[in-house]
């Protein structure tokens, strides 16, 4: 799994570069759980990508889309050749994820604050289908000072959506500094818990925890789980962790070889 992580962190570096654009800072800190439910946790089906049982994923932080390229490519829903399209005109991969032409990919996004009103449709699809599939949903903790998040979340809990899971991607910067200085959303953990949510508190690159988190989230009866996963921004790359300018910045030819190097590739690649 550990691999899987670093494979998926060397082509979303590989993806911007090659772009000169992109949201690499973002896409570096979700690697981990991105790998943990696609090759772990996720009844997905590559063969299948619209299978009505399939669990289903909404990446609401739709800007960080390099990371589900990069895991649906190595997941084999398309070939990984197709990451060198990455916002190419002629390409299916654009900036934001689009369902009508990726394959795996389960929602359209990019809009902030709208992916969880979307997963908890698909989620209440499921209870009245008596479907058994899961739907999780990964949010920005920048991107939760939406109001359409809380409105979403009242929604979660009047229904008891616990075929619902949403994990905060909880690495403390947004595209202009951290959150606390933009709107400070702390406690994160006790907003979930006083709108109704079963809550759990990870490392969200720790990967033993990841697993741990969606498992006790399947056990949870009766309401939604929120799993607040503290991530470091840029995770893996030493220059771009905890940096706010790496939230939307391509790097150099340099940076770009030293980044794949750090990441256990070649400087070839």
């Amino acid at each position: 799994m550990e691999e899987i992580a670093k494979q998926i962190r060397r082509d979303i570096v590989k993806q911007v570069y090659h772009a000169k654009s992109g949201h690499p800072g973002g896409s570096l800190s979700i690697a981990d759980i991105l790998a943990v439910l696609y090759f772990k946790e996720m009844n997905v089906d590559v063969n299948n990508p619209k299978k009505e049982d399939r669990d289903r994923l909404v990446l609401s932080k739709g800007h960080c889309a390099p990371a589900l390229y990069a895991t649906l490519a190595l997941k084999g829903f398309f070939k990984e050749e197709e990451l060198d399209s990455f916002r190419k005109v002629d390409g299916i991969l654009q900036g934001h994820p689009d369902m009508k032409k990726i394959p795996g990919v389960d929602m359209t996004t990019g809009s902030l604050g709208q992916g969880l009103s979307a997963a908890n449709g698909m989620a209440i699809a499921g209870k009245l289908d008596n479907k058994d599939y899961r739907v999780y949903a990964i949010l920005g903790d920048g991107e939760i000072e939406e109001g359409q998040i809380w409105e979403a979340a009242m929604t979660a809990t009047k229904y008891k959506l616990d075929n619902l899971c949403v994990i905060v991607d909880n690495n403390n910067l947004q595209i202009d500094g951290t959150i606390e200085d933009v709107i400070n959303p702390y406690p994160i953990d006790e907003k979930f818990k006083s709108f109704g949510f079963n809550v759990i508190n990870i490392n969200g690159n720790n990967l033993e925890e990841i697993e741990k988190s969606l498992e006790e989230a399947k056990k949870c009866k009766g309401m939604p789980t929120a799993i607040i996963a503290k991530t470091i921004k840029g995770k893996g790359v030493s220059f771009m962790e905890n940096k706010v300018e790496w939230h939307g910045k391509a790097p150099n030819e340099e940076e770009y070889k030293l980044a794949i190097k750090e990441l256990g590739g070649q400087e070839d690649e």
